[in-house]
C-alpha cells in the first residue's frame, strides 16, 4: 500500500486511529480541521469528529431509508429476500422486547429496533477494507482541498468513536431517568435511590442510612451507562486495531489472517449491537417496575 510505504507502522496506525475533527484552535482562535492528533487533542470540548458524527448521522439515515422502502412495498403471500430479512429483525426485536420488558410503552420497541438496527450498521463498517474509504478521502483531500496526505484523517466506524457510544448510553441514561419518575414519580424514584438496599423501621437510623443508600444506588446508576459505552467501544476499537495491524504484514498473509477474521468479527458486530439492544431493555424495564 502506497500509504504504508510512507509511514512507518506506529505512523500508520496512529494515521487511521486518528478522527477528522474539526475545532476552535486554541492558539489562532479560528476555527478550521485539525492537522494532528495533537492539535485534535488541543482543541478540547471545542470539537467535533466529523467522519463519526456523519456517518453516524448517515447510516441512521440509510435505516430509516431502507425501513421505510421495504414497508412501503411490503406485500402478502411470499415475500422477497430483503422483505424477510427485515421482517426477520423486526420479529426478532419484538420478541425480545416482549420477553424482557414487563411495562407498557409504545416507545420501547421502536427504540429497540433502532438501537439493533443502528448499532448493527455502525459495526458493519469495521468490515470494509482498513484503506479503502480512508484513501478515498486523502484523494478528495489532496485534489479538491490542496491538503497534506498525512493531514487527511478519516475513520469509518463511529462505534470506535466513544464520544458516539457515550452519546447513544447518555441518552437511554436520561430515557431510565424519564420512565423511573414517570412510573414512581419524583418520590418514589427518589425513595428508591436513599431508602434501598438499607432500611429500617427507625426514623432515625432511616435518616442516618440514607446517605449510604445514595451513596451505593448511584453508583450502580451511573455505572449503567457508561458500561454501555465502553463494552461496545471497547471491543468495536480492538476488532479495528486487529484489522489494522492485520494489514502491516505482509500481503500474502494479509487475506489468510482477514478473511478468518472478518467472519469471527461478523458475529461480534451482531453480538454488541444485540447486548446494548438487551440491556437498554432490561434498564428500562427495572425503572419501570414499581417496588
Amino acid at each position: 500500500m502506497a500509504e504504508q510505504q510512507t509511514l512507518t507502522s506506529s505512523e500508520y496506525i496512529s494515521h487511521h486511529l486518528t478522527h477528522l475533527t474539526y475545532g476552535k484552535n486554541p492558539e489562532t482562535g479560528s476555527w478550521t480541521i485539525a492537522h494532528d492528533a495533537a492539535e485534535a487533542k488541543a482543541m478540547g470540548f471545542n470539537s467535533v469528529n466529523l467522519d463519526s458524527l456523519g456517518w453516524s448521522i448517515g447510516l441512521g439515515i440509510v435505516f430509516c431509508a431502507l425501513f421505510w422502502l421495504v414497508a412501503r412495498r411490503v406485500t402478502a403471500g411470499v415475500p422477497g429476500g430483503l422483505q424477510a430479512a427485515i421482517e426477520m429483525i423486526v420479529e426478532f426485536v419484538d420478541t425480545s422486547v416482549r420477553d424482557t420488558y414487563h411495562g407498557k410503552s409504545k416507545l420501547i420497541a421502536p427504540l429497540a429496533l433502532t438501537i439493533f438496527v443502528w448499532i448493527f450498521l455502525m459495526n458493519f463498517m469495521d468490515l470494509i477494507p482498513v484503506d479503502f474509504i480512508p484513501r478515498a478521502a486523502q484523494w478528495v483531500g489532496v485534489h479538491f482541498f490542496g491538503a497534506d496526505p498525512h493531514s487527511v484523517f478519516f475513520k469509518v466506524v463511529p462505534t470506535t468513536d466513544p464520544n458516539i457510544t457515550m452519546g447513544m448510553s447518555l441518552s437511554v441514561f436520561v430515557l431510565i431517568i424519564f420512565f423511573s419518575i414517570k412510573e414512581k414519580g419524583l418520590g418514589g424514584f427518589i425513595g428508591e435511590l436513599t431508602l434501598q438496599p438499607f432500611s429500617a423501621q427507625n426514623k432515625l437510623i432511616q435518616l442516618i442510612l440514607i446517605p449510604i443508600n445514595f451513596f451505593l444506588e448511584i453508583v450502580v446508576f451511573i455505572a449503567r451507562p457508561i458500561s454501555l459505552a465502553l463494552r461496545l467501544f471497547g471491543n468495536m476499537y480492538a476488532g479495528e486495531l486487529i484489522f489494522i495491524l492485520i494489514c502491516l504484514l505482509p500481503w500474502w498473509l494479509q487475506w489468510s489472517l482477514s478473511v478468518p477474521w472478518a467472519i469471527f468479527h461478523i458475529l461480534i458486530i451482531s453480538l454488541q449491537a444485540f447486548i446494548f439492544m438487551m440491556l437498554t431493555i432490561v434498564y428500562l424495564s427495572m425503572a419501570s417496575e414499581k417496588h
